[in-house]
């Protein structure tokens, strides 16, 4: 090895004056918690109270929707701050639909209308189509009917009889 580029690394680990022992890496130390700390004592400042028993939060954004499963969710009504910590997730509107209309507002139901409408218009040609769909190739999702005389119990006890 080349006695500059030896002198170089051996320079490079060595924690104490000369003399001293060398260590084979420099321990770092990560500054993030300070961070953390920094960020909650600000929001002890403000007032910042623990909101408990909430599971899911969505932030709405254009069509893609924020969500947060089992945050961590502090509000200080004062200053009007409200914090969500923990892993986000990006989900498109349609996606999550069905399951969080009972959520939706008077406000929010107004743009879920133009969101249908928006819908429709981008999509003309699958409306079209289905109008044009064989009722008897449809049926195939659907539960059948039961036969007149027979139950589910009656047929899972047969099964067990068996």
């Amino acid at each position: 090895m080349n006695r500059e580029k030896l002198m170089k690394m051996a320079g490079a680990v060595r924690t104490g004056g000369k003399g001293s022992v060398r260590r084979k890496k420099k321990a770092v130390h990560k500054t993030t918690t300070t961070d953390d700390k920094k960020l909650q004592s600000t929001l002890k400042r403000i007032g910042v109270n623990t909101i408990p028993a909430i599971e899911e939060v969505n932030i709405f954004k254009d069509d893609v929707v924020i969500q947060f499963i089992n945050p961590k969710v502090q509000a200080s009504i004062a200053a009007n701050t409200w914090v969500v910590s923990g892993s986000p997730q990006s989900k498109k509107l349609q996606d999550i639909l069905p399951g969080i209309i009972n959520q939706l507002g008077p406000d929010n139901l107004d743009n879920l209308r133009k969101l249908a409408e928006q819908f429709q218009k981008q999509t003309p040609n699958a409306n079209a189509n289905a109008g044009d769909i064989n009722p008897q190739e449809d049926d195939d999702d659907e539960v059948p009917e039961l036969v007149d005389g027979e139950t589910f119990e009656a047929a899972a006890e047969e099964g067990h009889a068996s």
